[in-house]
């Protein structure tokens, strides 16, 4: 786990690795939880965005199955990959006690969301004592999709596209993060004196 302070006010900003969005996964209350926060940790959505997914949100293209987001910030629509496990999950969801492919998924509160992942977040810290977990928010499973975009070098600008930044510098500065551990051993190994 990663984290940094913000630059404005109090608080972290965090990254997770791979290991500890399993770990948040575990520990969700139920399929409902586990969904919302593989869109967060796995798509990149924003909370406002995770409570608006309908199945029907889901499309194949050229480049894969992606997830349109009708209502991005500033009610921009884009579309980002979403993984083939979690797509079928959304389909099963649709499928399920006479669903509609246009009733939304997670249909719960923002608010909602953020308790959930206060509880997840208290629950790890409990069970593991490492403390940076008291710093992990919903938006935090963003920025540990967009961190991995970049540690696994996607092309920045469709990076961008595909979480509906507007710039680089954005991008960049909230983010991105510094390189993780494993960015860095990948990193050291281009050179072959370390």
């Amino acid at each position: 786990m990663m984290t940094e302070d913000y630059p404005e006010k109090d608080g972290r900003l965090v990254w997770l690795n791979r290991d500890e969005v399993d770990r948040l996964l575990d520990v969700a209350d139920g399929p409902l939880q586990r969904v919302a926060f593989r869109l967060g940790s796995e798509c990149g959505l924003r909370s406002h965005e995770v409570v608006d997914v309908t199945p029907s949100d889901v499309v194949d293209t050229d480049a894969g199955k992606m997830l349109v987001v009708q209502r991005g910030k500033g009610d921009k629509q884009r579309e980002t990959p979403i993984p083939d496990s979690l797509a079928d999950l959304v389909e099963f969801a649709a499928s399920y006690d006479d669903a509609d492919a246009d009733d939304v998924l997670v249909d719960v509160t923002t608010r909602t969301l953020r308790n959930w992942t206060e509880n997840a977040r208290d629950q790890l810290l409990e069970e593991t004592d490492e403390t940076r977990w008291e710093y992990v928010t919903f938006h935090d499973l963003r920025r540990t999709w967009a961190g991995q975009l970049a540690n696994r070098d996607v092309d920045e600008t469709v990076a961008l596209r595909w979480g509906g930044w507007n710039d680089l510098d954005t991008f960049l500065r909230h983010y991105r993060g510094e390189a993780t551990a494993a960015a860095q051993r990948r990193e050291r190994d281009k050179v072959d004196w370390l």
